[in-house]
């Protein structure tokens, strides 16, 4: 799995870079994995603005502006909030482009609507205007769901840069 996304990492990389594009993490289950993988990557500063690690609803809102009322209506795991990470991430950066991941890696904090291993993710592409966001769910244990968690984001900025004419 490391070699893959090292792999990943760099052709989201050479997408940005492609474009002058530089890209901001807002992440909360995954611990800052997304930002660490990215910036494993040789000349990353050329293209990696910033991460924030926004564990706590306090967190997300003071750094990122999520909106209290959508935390306590839909819970931080959800896509009205990824959906205000991914694009705090940007107006609180020099970014033009974001991912934005909050779930609930266990082994504890699940429920009926919301298992361990549920996952949001939060695209946004300033210049477009544009953001995408799905929900997914992961098998394993916490540490596979987080790794899962971060290929996945990094695999769906790709799909995206790649949709909106960007080539490697």
């Amino acid at each position: 799995m490391e070699q893959v996304l090292q792999q990943t990492a760099y052709i989201t990389g050479r997408l940005l870079s492609a474009r002058g594009l530089r890209m901001a993490t807002a992440e909360s289950c995954t611990g800052g994995g997304v930002a660490h993988a990215l910036t494993s990557i040789a000349g990353s500063s050329q293209w990696f603005e910033c991460g924030f690690v926004t564990y706590s609803n306090e967190s997300k809102q003071q750094m990122l502006g999520v909106a209290e009322p959508l935390i306590l209506e839909h819970g931080a795991v959800s896509d009205a909030v990824v959906q205000q990470m991914s694009r705090g991430a940007v107006e609180n950066s020099q970014a033009d482009v974001a991912v934005a991941i909050s779930g609930i890696a266990g082994p504890d904090g699940g429920s009926t609507e919301k298992p361990v291993g549920t996952v949001w993710f939060s695209w946004y592409i300033a210049p477009d205007n544009e953001w995408w966001s799905e929900c997914c769910h992961f098998e394993g244990d916490r540490a596979s769901v987080r790794e899962q968690a971060v290929l996945y984001a990094l695999e769906g900025l790709n799909e995206q840069l790649e949709g909106i004419g960007f080539e490697t």
